[in-house]
């Protein structure tokens, strides 16, 4: 239903005002008696073998929705109710920030692709922290964290601080963000000693806890071999959980949109099947290179099942999914986990 009705309505709008009017539409129907247990009727699936330990959690199933969808906490009740395992929240800044100017979302249809320069628009921290506070679903969640705008780099580990501190109570693990293209400089952060700073200080602050959570952190999937090795030794170094690999890329090389369009778009993070690929090469390297060492979350083209096992078997222990749900819809989180099973029984 949805990729026959519902998508070509969306998608015969600006992807923003889709974006809204979706959220809208979820909420409102939601709203009436029966519904969400008729989404879990048709969108879950549930097996003992789906069951992930990790990160000193249990995750019913190895399927997320990614950071960028609920920025702001508004709908984890509601997507919840859609088969997902687990959801990750944000990015969230200290402060509320309106982000890039309009338009800052666009579609390539012909690549099953979307490019954003969103900016880590959102509401602010507290505002999402006081809603989760709220929430009625047990679903794991997962809290992306960032630094505003106007924080220079030098100081943006106490923007860190503060949202991770505002969401302890709230989430069950963390996502460190320092590879979005979309604020600058912020993946100056990525380089070897400032990102050890960042990560060993909040590792730090995160041990002085009377219950510690898990923080991972987010890459891009523009880094070279040996900067992915540097990523290793952080990791190691630092203590921290684990790896989401990889965010969205800088790259616009084999697409099939047309060039003149790509480039009236401009600037942006590049989403969905043309990161594939390297969003697999980046989850295998890490795997293999750090002798499995640590877990890590796959992210990047998966829109099928076959996708998603792609990126199980190079090494990621779950995978999250954004830019596949946009264009699939929600069946495709209950198909993944279906194939799963396929795969084990």
């Amino acid at each position: 239903m949805y990729k026959h009705i519902l998508q070509p309505i969306l998608f015969g709008v600006d992807a923003e005002k889709a974006h809204h009017f979706t959220f809208n539409l979820i909420r409102s129907t939601f709203k009436l008696p029966g519904v969400a247990a008729t989404f879990k009727k048709l969108y879950a699936f549930e097996h003992p073998s789906l069951e992930r330990k990790l990160l000193g959690l249990t995750f019913k199933n190895p399927v997320g929705l990614a950071a960028g969808f609920d920025k702001n906490a508004e709908l984890t009740d509601e997507l919840s109710a859609m088969g997902f395992g687990f959801i990750e929240i944000g990015t969230l800044t200290p402060r509320p920030q309106q982000g890039n100017p309009k338009p800052r979302m666009f579609r390539l249809k012909p690549d099953e692709a979307l490019i954003n320069r969103m900016g880590f628009n959102n509401q602010g921290v507290e505002v999402a922290a006081h809603r989760l506070k709220k929430r009625k679903s047990g679903i794991i969640i997962g809290g992306n964290i960032g630094k505003n705008k106007d924080t220079p780099n030098e100081q943006a580990l106490a923007d860190y601080l503060f949202c991770f501190d505002a969401l302890f109570d709230t989430v069950d693990y963390f996502v460190v963000n320092v590879s979005s293209p979309n604020t600058p400089n912020l993946r100056d952060l990525q380089e070897k000693e400032p990102l050890t700073h960042l990560l060993q200080s909040l590792q730090n602050h995160n041990r002085s806890k009377p219950a510690p959570k898990p923080i991972l952190l987010k890459i891009a999937p523009d880094l070279t071999n040996g900067q992915l090795d540097d990523i290793i030794d952080i990791v190691k170094t630092t203590g921290i959980a684990g790896v989401i690999a990889t965010n969205t890329t800088i790259s616009r090389e084999n697409l099939q949109t047309d060039r003149a369009i790509v480039q009236a778009i401009g600037a942006g993070g590049l989403s969905g099947q043309p990161l594939k690929k390297r969003a697999t090469e980046v989850i295998r390297y890490l795997h293999e290179k750090s002798g499995k060492a640590f877990p890590i979350i796959g992210v990047g083209g998966i829109a099928s099942p076959e996708d998603a096992i792609e990126k199980l078997n190079a090494g990621a222990s779950l995978v999250q999914l954004y830019t596949g749900f946009i264009y699939e819809g929600p069946g495709i989180v209950k198909q993944i986990n279906q194939a799963i099973i396929q795969q084990i029984l």
